[in-house]
């Protein structure tokens, strides 16, 4: 039986710009992120995944319904669920006998399982307990990662490579100091502990042009401990990590970058004579009458002596 290939081609304008957007970008967009739940969930878990839902809002999708999910045997159904919502990470929170209290943070490459980290939520302060202001929707967080032991193990390495691409949101070039509000601070202690809190960053008068910065904490306050962990293979990670050819840099003959970012180049010319070189017409650098006049009775002196010079050779000859 012969299955039979449809090509979709867009009639309208609008559907030519709905599957253009469907297409793979050079640069894409923030990274949305699907929170849901497992077979059981306690309510500290339910309170973080809301906390973090509304940090990571609007990029991020909820699902209400408790799913009969074991992501470490089977990844299938978390891999149909983000194809479906069409989001690169996904979060879930489980709780059991054997596993209390449990949160798994992932992602996915292609819409399958690239890596995963299963943490033990210990303590756990929801931002209702917080009394501060809260941060405008939507706002770019400043991550902070304190502590050496993130480049020590394989896991924190992958653990920390993925809360940048969970709180990551668009690229941008240039960052407003007033801009600045909300800083997310990671500490990854020596006895194994990731502690997570959330600041709101408060600008205050300093008498000078530039303001007095204080952190004041808004929450969530939680601290996380390692349990399992799916580390991605190396094929798959660098397929995953590669760069399209339209944002690799190419390396341009006699250009250079300093360590500051400044461009400098160097060009090759021929030798040039500084006094056939045409410089600019200014009225204070014109000649005046007289020395024109000196000028021109200096060449009728020379003419005079070469012309000497001249019949003196021939007379002698």
């Amino acid at each position: 039986m012969s299955v039979m290939q449809r090509v979709v081609k867009a009639t309208t304008r609008k559907g030519k710009k709905v599957l253009m957007k469907k297409e793979p970008q050079v640069i894409e967009g923030p990274k949305r992120a699907l929170f849901f739940q497992g077979r059981k969930t306690s309510e500290k878990v339910r309170s973080l995944l809301k906390d973090l839902y509304d940090i990571k809002k609007p990029d991020a999708s909820k699902l209400s319904r408790k799913n009969d999910i074991t992501i470490f045997e089977n990844a299938k159904p978390v891999e149909d669920f983000c194809k479906k919502h069409e989001t690169p990470l996904f979060m879930m929170g489980s709780h059991s006998k054997k596993r209390p209290d449990n949160l798994v943070v992932g992602r996915m490459y292609n819409y399958a399982l690239l890596d995963m980290i299963e943490l033990y939520v210990e303590s756990y302060e929801g931002l209702k307990e917080f009394a501060a202001s809260k941060i405008t929707l939507g706002t770019k967080p400043c991550l902070v990662f304190n502590g050496p032991q993130w480049d020590l193990s394989d896991e924190l390495k992958q653990l920390k490579s993925i809360f940048i691409d969970f709180f990551h949101r668009e690229y941008v070039e240039n960052v407003r100091l007033q801009g600045i509000e909300h800083t997310i601070s990671f500490n990854a202690t020596p006895d194994g502990k990731i502690l997570l809190r959330s600041y709101k960053v408060v600008l205050k008068k300093s008498g000078c042009r530039t303001p007095r910065i204080e952190l004041e904490e808004i929450g969530p306050r939680v601290d996380f401990t390692l349990r399992r962990s799916k580390l991605p293979e190396e094929d798959l990670m660098r397929e995953a990590c590669r760069k399209p050819k339209e944002l690799k840099v190419t390396k341009k003959k006699n250009i250079s970058t300093d360590e500051l970012g400044s461009t400098h180049g160097r060009i090759h010319i021929g030798k040039q004579d500084i006094h056939k070189l045409q410089t600019r017409k200014m009225k204070g650098l014109k000649k005046t009458a007289a020395e024109r006049k000196a000028e021109k009775s200096k060449v009728r002196t020379v003419l005079v002596v070469n012309n000497d010079i001249n019949t003196m050779k021939k007379k002698r000859g």
